[in-house]
């Protein structure tokens, strides 16, 4: 999955770059978890008003 990062100027998105499993886990933990968790919550806030 990751091979050897070699770059004139090295960066974030050049290391996510890496493969599509490292911009599939970075999306999923920095987008998709959030928004499970907001909605969760948004969801038992909803339910305390009734």
């Amino acid at each position: 999955m990751f091979e050897a990062f070699t770059d004139v100027n090295p960066s974030f998105f050049g290391l996510l770059n890496q493969g599509p499993l490292t911009l599939t886990i970075f999306l999923h933990t920095v987008i998709i978890l959030p928004m499970i968790w907001i909605y969760f919550d948004e969801k038992k806030k909803l339910n305390q008003g009734k």
